[in-house]
């Protein structure tokens, strides 16, 4: 690592961030508010943009599978 990338990776954090108070640190902290077999997925922005809800994905990939499995009935 070059003298200078220690010297921005130094300054990365500000003098007043004082992580002695922050206490230990806690592994899933938040994992109880997600009941067992739900799926959590990343939109892409641009999906995001056409999908307002987690209703409007849900009905789009129904119909995606109706259509999938209509054209393996032609197919077969």
């Amino acid at each position: 690592m070059s003298e200078e990338n220690k010297i921005q990776d130094e300054d990365e954090l500000l003098p007043e961030y004082d992580f002695s108070k922050m206490g230990p640190p806690q592994r899933g902290k938040y994992a109880e508010r997600y009941h067992p077999g739900t799926n959590l997925i990343h939109l892409d922005p641009d999906v995001a943009e056409v999908f307002k809800s987690e209703e409007a994905v849900n009905q789009a990939l129904r119909l995606l599978i109706n259509v999938a499995r209509e054209q393996l009935k032609l197919v077969s």
